[in-house]
């Protein structure tokens, strides 16, 4: 069992933020990283200087919220427990990662923010905490080369991976979420981004 060594109360996020990794073809060390960064807590309200709210598990910013309301996605839905607040945050580092401008750490952090002095000092935290997360995982899963095996190639659903999917519904209490559909990227062979990529990324 490869989680035998995580406290209890990390356990889901560990859990939580590999599942996610892998629905949305995200690097599974970075979502790991986010989430360590983040650390946030079910039912977890936090205010933030411009009067939004940062929620939940993986401290979803409110901002993103107007954009998801149409979807039947709340604040409520983002704090609860469990891995449907990971998987908004993997879908959101998916769309970052993809379209916006700058090497793979500034991407990924601007989950956090884009304003350049925030982005640079929560973007080499990350990369430190995503080098400990590849370490973890390597030795516990099986992983790929991807540069040397081959990357998968880019699939039509890719081109449409920065919106969010319309399979996607909020949590209702009588029913489970609905699964978002998979989406490969050329980086992703058997939901694993290898620690080559990470480790020779541009800072």
């Amino acid at each position: 069992m490869p989680f035998v060594d995580l406290p209890p109360q990390l356990q889901e996020r560990v859990v939580c933020s590999i599942s996610a990794a892998v629905k949305y073809a995200v690097p599974a060390n970075i979502v790991l990283a986010v989430a360590e960064k983040e650390a946030g807590k079910p039912g977890q309200w936090v205010r933030n200087s411009n009067g939004t709210h940062d929620v939940g598990p993986m401290q979803f910013n409110t901002s993103y919220l107007s954009d998801l309301a149409r979807y039947g996605i709340t604040a409520d839905d983002v704090a609860a427990a469990g891995c449907y607040a990971f998987d908004l945050a993997a879908w959101r580092i998916r769309g970052h990662l993809k379209n916006d401008k700058g090497d793979l750490w500034t991407k990924a952090a601007n989950y956090h923010s884009r304003t350049p002095r925030y982005n640079a000092v929560y973007r080499g935290d990350l990369r430190v905490k995503a080098a400990k997360w590849a370490d973890w995982l390597e030795a516990r899963f099986v992983t790929v080369d991807v540069v040397k095996a081959g990357a998968v190639s880019v699939t039509a659903a890719s081109a449409q991976a920065s919106r969010l999917p319309s399979s996607l519904v909020a949590p209702k209490k009588s029913k489970p979420v609905t699964s978002l559909p998979r989406i490969r990227a050329t980086w992703e062979i058997s939901g694993y981004v290898p620690r080559k990529l990470i480790r020779n990324a541009q800072p």
